[in-house]
Parts: C-alpha cells; structure tokens; sequence
C-alpha cells in the first residue's frame, strides 16, 4: 500500500514518483538526502519499496485509471491523481523495463522444434519391450548463435516436461 503524506506536496509528490520510475527503469533513483528531513530511513525504504511494487504491479496487470485511483483511494485526491498522471506518461516505459528484466533472465530463445513418435519393439536386454518414445529436436537461439538440442523421453519424462512447461506458462501468465 502506498502511503503519501498529505503534507507533501503535489509537485514534490510528481518528482518523486517520476524519480521512482527512473529507478525503475533503470535510471538515477531518489536518493534519501533529498527527503531526510520528510521520512526516517525505515519510511523512506517503506515509501520507496512500496511506490515501485505498486507501479510494477499496476502495470504488469494493466490495471484500468479507476482500479489505479480505487488503489490509492486512502491517499488525497490530488496524490492519487498525480501518482495516476505519472503512470499514464510512463506506462510504456515501465513495461519496457519490466519486459527487459524478465529477459535478461535468459537470452535463449526457441527458434524452431520437431518431434517424432518411435516404438521402441526390444533392447539388448529385453526382447519384447513395446514401449513408445518421443524424440524432441529444440533449435534454441543463444547469443546470436543457433545451437541444436535433441532428447528421447519415455511417457514419464514427456508428462513431468509437460507439467514443468504448463507451469512456466502460468508464471509468465502472471507476469503479463
């Protein structure tokens, strides 16, 4: 939750959420010698973690002007609407960012996959075997350079890569 003195005013209130978002993206954040004289140190860091969390979360979830403004509804209308004007002016730059720090993650990226469904009939030690694998070509891109991954999974591994990738999927659902 943030929580903006009302004492402050607007148009410090408008450069310290604009410095927020510099922080965010990247950029000089605030420095507490500015507003030492406003906020201890454990507000200050309250104040700061929770205006950041506030601006990724607000935009990671696309939240609407009236879900931001319902948000800061404990704060002064002329707070919430300066807070509302800095994340209208910043939106796409804070998404970047945002979108940046999720790929910086890993720079491998899945350029092209082929499969193929082979019945395995017997081994070297069992002569009857019937057991059907799956053999999956990935052509993974990683700085710049195209690097081929093949594997063979049984039913068991094709089913825990299965979950492990619906998982993944519902991380990056969540960070949209």
């Amino acid at each position: 939750m943030v929580d903006l003195p009302s004492g402050l005013p607007v148009t410090e209130c408008l450069k310290l959420c604009h410095r927020v978002v510099d922080g965010l993206c990247g950029q000089e954040p605030p420095h507490r010698g500015e507003y030492s004289t406003t906020w201890s140190l454990n507000e200050w860091l309250e104040l700061l973690n929770s205006l950041t969390a506030f601006f990724r979360l607000t935009v990671g979830n696309n939240s609407s002007d009236e879900e931001v403004l319902a948000s800061l509804s404990h704060v002064s209308s002329s707070h919430a609407e300066t807070v509302l004007s800095v994340l209208k002016a910043r939106r796409d730059e804070i998404r970047r960012a945002l979108l940046d720090r999720t790929n910086s993650i890993s720079s491998a990226t899945l350029q092209d996959f082929d499969w193929q469904l082979k019945l395995a009939l017997s081994s070297d030690k069992i002569s009857s075997l019937q057991t059907p694998l799956l053999s999956l070509s990935l052509d993974v891109r990683e700085n710049g350079a195209l690097r081929p991954i093949t594997m063979e999974m049984n039913r068991e591994e094709l089913n825990t890569l299965i979950s492990s990738l619906e998982a993944a999927n519902k991380v990056v659902l969540q960070l949209k």
